[in-house]
């Protein structure tokens, strides 16, 4: 079977993308997923996502990591899925799409920045000296100093698989706080992908939270990663409650081309 798709990335988070509007590929085994984003024998992304038709939604999102399980939320891959749908031609002000955490809004400003509306956050628990919470995905915050010259991959590896995360596994975020309050700087190790990534969405979303700079109400707070800038803007209403939050960033069209699985 030939199977059409598309490459898109955001901030260096690469993405496959196939348009399955008309049901015209059967599910994909989690073989053949895996296959498709190795870099050496196949596309080579972080992840896969399939384009659906839902009632009631713009479309229907379905995720998949590198290693062909269905995933959580992604963020950046959500972002690359609406500039996708509006090479498409499906022009929109406000973009109304279901995905794996529940329904998502999105829009493209002038400049083409995508910026994804993402679930309100209630909790972020202190873990050691450490935070975890879940921004559609769940993700492991730890604050460093020096973050460009950590080995991301060893210290990254050895959080996500340790006792209590090894089953569910986890995303782990290595943080630095610049000088400037409002600027941090990321780099994270991906579950599914089993790896450092260049670029996660949710990960500088957890990340940003942690880093507030206002006590109370609006926070935009810039991050920096290995693939790009991204903003994250939110209200913190007080310790456990962060709403209206939007990660913003760019998301572009790498190639298009056929595969035969």
């Amino acid at each position: 079977m030939k199977l059409n798709f598309h490459k898109y990335q955001g901030t260096g988070n690469d993405f496959i993308l196939v348009n399955n509007r008309k049901n015209e590929y059967p599910v994909l085994s989690r073989e053949q997923i895996h296959r498709l984003c190795d870099r050496r024998f196949g596309i080579g992304a972080d992840g896969l996502m399939l384009l659906q038709e839902r009632t009631g939604y713009d479309f229907e999102m379905k995720y998949y990591n590198a290693d062909g399980k269905e995933g959580s939320l992604c963020g950046n891959g959500s972002r690359c899925m609406i500039k996708f749908v509006y090479h498409l031609g499906i022009h929109k002000e406000i973009y109304k799409f279901l995905a794996a955490d529940g329904v998502h809004e999105a829009e493209i400003d002038t400049d083409g920045i995508v910026s994804l509306k993402m679930k309100d956050v209630r909790t972020i628990k202190r873990f050691h000296n450490d935070y975890i919470l879940d921004t559609g995905s769940p993700h492991y915050i730890k604050m460093v100093n020096h973050v460009m010259d950590m080995d991301i991959y060893k210290k990254g590896y050895e959080i996500r698989h340790s006792k209590e995360f090894e089953d569910e596994g986890i995303n782990v975020n290595f943080v630095e706080q610049t000088d400037e309050p409002d600027k941090i700087i990321v780099r994270t190790f991906e579950r599914g992908v089993e790896d450092e990534t260049l670029s996660c969405g949710t990960g500088v979303t957890a990340a940003a939270l942690v880093c507030y700079h206002n006590e109370n109400g609006f926070n935009e707070v810039e991050v920096k990663t290995l693939g790009g800038d991204l903003s994250i803007e939110f209200d913190r209403i007080d310790d456990n409650r962060y709403e209206n939050i939007w990660l913003c960033g760019p998301a572009e069209k790498v190639f298009e081309g056929s595969v035969e699985i």
